[in-house]
């Protein structure tokens, strides 16, 4: 947990203890940053406003790179009410955000989504391919993805997706050519209904659309349907 605020870092740590969580607090952007390359944390819990470093710039540096900590879970705390803050924060590759002051079942049950998200298939939900080989693969055009290692990628190069993202790419390859609904993205992949306002996917979106690129022929990959969803476009659709 990286938060400035250390009376607050007590009380989700002794909270958290109740669900079985191990928590390491510390107080500013440069120690966050530091602690969260250790590679052993499941996740972090990521606050704005921070001495040193903000918390955007502590996101950005943690997801630059293509070091296996880049990919640790994000959730970050924003000011309740400060959409722009969770609009960026999405932008920079947080998975999920939490307005403060938070309940603390709610910190929990976001916290346990974006875990669920980010541990590897189970074989009972993979397609078996052999005996000692259970794994479901997806290829739509130049993109291919192994769903139980959770690896995509395009044209044969890596793509360096969160979470959350992946879960997405997945939703909408499994769909490919049919439209999927911010409300199914929304219930599947972030595990919550969708509210009112709610531009959570959106944004997720959008930094998938930049990371894919178009089809190799120029055509677009992800398009919106509005006021409905998405869908993953074929090459051969216009």
């Amino acid at each position: 947990m990286i938060d400035d605020d250390v009376e607050l870092c007590e009380m989700v740590a002794e909270y958290l203890a109740l669900e079985e969580f191990a928590v390491t607090a510390v107080h500013d952007g440069p120690s966050g940053i530091e602690k969260a390359r250790e590679g052993t944390y499941s996740l972090v819990l990521l606050d704005v406003m921070l001495p040193g470093l903000n918390g955007f710039e502590v996101l950005r540096r943690l997801r630059a790179g293509d070091a296996p900590q880049a990919d640790v879970p994000v959730l970050m705390l924003t000011a309740r009410g400060n959409a722009v803050d969770r609009i960026v924060g999405l932008e920079v590759g947080a998975d999920d955000y939490l307005p403060k002051p938070f309940d603390e079942r709610e910190l929990v049950a976001r916290m346990r989504a974006i875990l669920r998200r980010a541990r590897p298939a189970s074989l009972e939900n993979t397609l078996v391919g052999t005996e000692n080989s259970a794994r479901e693969m997806l290829q739509v055009g130049d993109v291919t993805v192994d769903v139980g290692a959770r690896r995509a990628r395009r044209d044969g190069e890596e793509l360096m997706l969160t979470a959350v993202e992946f879960d997405t790419l997945v939703l909408l390859l499994r769909a490919a050519g049919n439209v999927v609904s911010r409300e199914q993205i929304t219930k599947e992949v972030l595990d919550r209904k969708l509210l009112a306002f709610d531009r959570s996917v959106d944004t997720h979106i959008s930094r998938l659309r930049r990371k894919l690129g178009p089809h190799p022929n120029g055509a677009e990959r992800l398009k919106t349907v509005r006021g409905i969803g998405y869908i993953y476009a074929l090459a051969g659709d216009k």
